[in-house]
């Protein structure tokens, strides 16, 4: 497969930037064949629905502007809905159990994330940082914007929060025990 077809694979399963530098080890590829690779893929996407946006060393996978005005109509139309069960459910592990990564909001839920915590952070409910001591990975926590509308100070003001904290924290270890009898460890 062509390198620019697996960058363009990479960030689209990712949906996140991604830097020239990390493309390279994931890849094993030279920096100048990443290079000329985004190059390609930025022309072929011309045209498309979508195109490379590229922030500082870091690139990712966005919507071409030509559909900014139909995506903006839908993305009110999103705003306007209920969040369902699946925002609700992934709203309560980013309050009660963050800041938390992608990968520990899908291993509890039991599947993918991505369109729910995108979502979230549209709405303003839920903000991405950089996950301390690791500044390719992100975690998840509630904006002060949501503290605000729930009507709390801070996260440890939400009903039974050092009992969900507490279970939280059990139900973890017994996975984790769990895991380990399964492997052998």
């Amino acid at each position: 497969m062509e390198l620019d077809a697996q960058i363009e694979a990479l960030l689209f399963w990712k949906a996140e930037p991604i830097s020239a530098k990390r493309l390279v080890q994931i890849l094993k590829k030279d920096p100048k064949e990443i290079e000329s690779a985004l190059l390609k893929l930025e022309q072929r996407l011309t045209g498309r629905g979508l195109c490379l946006v590229y922030k500082e060393d870091a690139v990712t996978l966005a919507t071409s502007p030509e559909n900014a005005e139909m995506i903006e109509t839908l993305t009110k139309e999103e705003l306007t809905k209920d969040l369902g069960k699946a925002g609700l459910e992934t709203l309560s592990i980013v309050i009660y159990r963050g800041p938390v990564s992608r990968s520990e909001i899908d291993y509890i839920r039991g599947v993918n994330s991505n369109f729910i915590l995108r979502n979230l952070l549209v709405r303003g409910l839920v903000e991405r940082v950089t996950k301390p001591g690791d500044e390719r990975s992100y975690l998840y926590k509630p904006t002060f914007e949501l503290l605000a509308h729930l009507g709390v100070k801070k996260v440890e003001d939400l009903p039974e929060y050092t009992k969900m904290r507490e279970e939280i924290e059990l139900s973890q270890k017994e996975a984790e025990k769990s895991e380990k009898k399964e492997t052998g460890e």
